[in-house]
Order: C-alpha cells, then sequence, then structure tokens
C-alpha cells in the first residue's frame, strides 16, 4: 500500500504501529514546533490540510494541543476527518476539525491563527498554490512548511528503485522549496528560517524496514524477522496514551545527527525534509 492508500488501515488500532522512522519523525517535529510555540507564544494553530505524513493521519499537532494550544484541522475527506477525530476522543484532546472540499479557499477570516503549517501534503493537492496563498492570508503571526528531501539518498531510492508508481500519483514540483518560498513571498510573507528536519541514521524510503529489504532481494528469514512481529512495535499513539512512557527517550537516542551542530546544508544530504519558516 501507498501512503495514498492505507489511511484507512491507520485510524485503526493496528495501524498505529507505524515504524521507528515515523515515530523518529513525529518526535523530532514535536520538538520544533514546541520550539516554535515558545518563540511566538502561540495560541492558536491550523494544520491544513491534516494529510501528508504517512501513518496515523492527524495527529501532527496533538503536541500542541498537549501544550494548551486551541487547535482546527482541516481535511477535504470526510470518512478521515471522521476517523481523526474519534482519534483525538481517544487521546482526550479537544481539537476542531473543518472538512472543507476546497483547500484553495480556506473557510476562515484573515489573520485567524497564530500558527498555520502543513507537513508533506503539498504533492498530493490539485492547487498547491492556492492552499500556501490561503495559509499565508489566514495566518496571523507565522507560516511553517515542510516536504520530503528530493536530494536525499533514500529518496532517490525510493523514486528509481523501490516505488517508482507512488511517482506517478504525486506532482513532484511542490517538493521543491524555492517554489514553495515564491508563492509565500508572493503572498506578502517574509522568509525567516530555512533548513531540514528529520535527519535519522537510516534513509527515507517511507516503506517498512521488511518491505524495502524484501524489494532489495534481501528476502532471508532471519532478516525479515529482525524487522517484524512483537518485538518490531512502533506506536507514537502508545506514547501520547501513556501506554509506552519511554517510547520517546528510546527513538531520540537516534537524534545525533539531528541535533549535531553543523550547517543545514551538510545535513541535507541525509536528511529527510526540508522547511521554510515565513512570518507576516
Amino acid at each position: 500500500m501507498t501512503i495514498l492508500e492505507n489511511w484507512r488501515y491507520h485510524l485503526t488500532p493496528a495501524g498505529y504501529n507505524e515504524g521507528l522512522g515515523l515515530v523518529y519523525e513525529r518526535f523530532i517535529l514535536n520538538d520544533f514546533l514546541l520550539a516554535l510555540r515558545q518563540r511566538y507564544g502561540l495560541h492558536t494553530v491550523l494544520e491544513a490540510p491534516l494529510f501528508g505524513m504517512a501513518g496515523v493521519s492527524g495527529i501532527n499537532s496533538v503536541a500542541l494541543a498537549q501544550a494548551g494550544c486551541e487547535v482546527t484541522l482541516v481535511d477535504d475527506h470526510a470518512e478521515r476527518a471522521a476517523g481523526v477525530e474519534r482519534i483525538w476522543g481517544e487521546l482526550g484532546l479537544p481539537v476542531r476539525i473543518v472538512q472543507h472540499d476546497d483547500l484553495g479557499a480556506l473557510p476562515f477570516a484573515d489573520a485567524s491563527f497564530d500558527l498555520v503549517w502543513q507537513w508533506a501534503g503539498l504533492w498530493f493537492l490539485k492547487d498547491p498554490a492556492g492552499l500556501l496563498r490561503e495559509m499565508a492570508r489566514v495566518a496571523r503571526r507565522v507560516v511553517f512548511v515542510a516536504m520530503p528531501n528530493r536530494v536525499q539518498v533514500g529518496y532517490l531510492v525510493r523514486k528509481y528503485l523501490l516505488d517508482r508508481a507512488f511517482f506517478r500519483q504525486v506532482d513532484e514540483r511542490w517538493a521543491d522549496m524555492g517554489r514553495i518560498r515564491r508563492v509565500l513571498v508572493g503572498a506578502g510573507l517574509r522568509i525567516v528560517d530555512q533548513g531540514v528536519l528529520d535527519v535519522p541514521p537510516w534513509p527515507d524510503t517511507v516503506m517498512p524496514a521488511a518491505e524495502v529489504l524484501k524489494r532489495l532481494g534481501l528476502r532471508s528469514r532471519r532478516v525479515q524477522e529482525r524487522f517484524t512481529g512483537d518485538g518490531w512495535r512502533w506506536s507514537t499513539m502508545a506514547y501520547y496514551l501513556g501506554q509506552e512512557p519511554d517510547l520517546r527517550e528510546r527513538v531520540l537516542r537516534y537524534a545525533w545527527l539531528d541535533r549535531a551542530r553543523l550547517p543545514w546544508q551538510l545535513k541535507a544530504i541525509w536528511a529527510h525534509h526540508r522547511y521554510l519558516l515565513a512570518e507576516k
């Protein structure tokens, strides 16, 4: 299943088992968002659309809600929006979920939210530029956008070897941060920061490790079992629900490259995502 096909599965408890790479990505993103909250004194947050990251849809803004922010999520798919609302109910967190078909015309007044942001979803949309302009319009203080890093080793392996079909389903032009920058600046924003996030020691193929090994021809039962079964369970939801309180500590042992004081341009060789931060 591709990211375009598996969202229903990941809205079920069985699908909460996302894999080490996704859980790592979420914790790194959480730290970045919480730092933004401190830097800008954020109170109101819009994530639009809520879909983009693989794994469980709609939980990217959970850390902000836990920190006291008022979170609004937009989705253009009614069934997915309902599933995400159920998950937030399971977490016991308040959220406003708006199901809205036209992401190029968001149903909010100008300057409605302190932070408006989106993670890795632009290339799935019919009108990414329209969404970016709307994000700029409804933001009061800051806009944050991230997309997969096109020069990262795992991205290239996925594109040319492991999953060519995926790239026929997305508009890869919107992984170009220069294109995103031009739209945001054209919408009246000022770029104040750029860089990379999600730089673990493994490449980013957006596939379970066992599936990657299989496609590379490494079908040894011993190797496959190393990355499957009960011993290979990684669930951000389990952490949020208090079932695995040590999960963050275990996962972020791998964050030494993310935390290294190196120019982001050097990290970009291995980083899974690029980002832009823009102010009103």
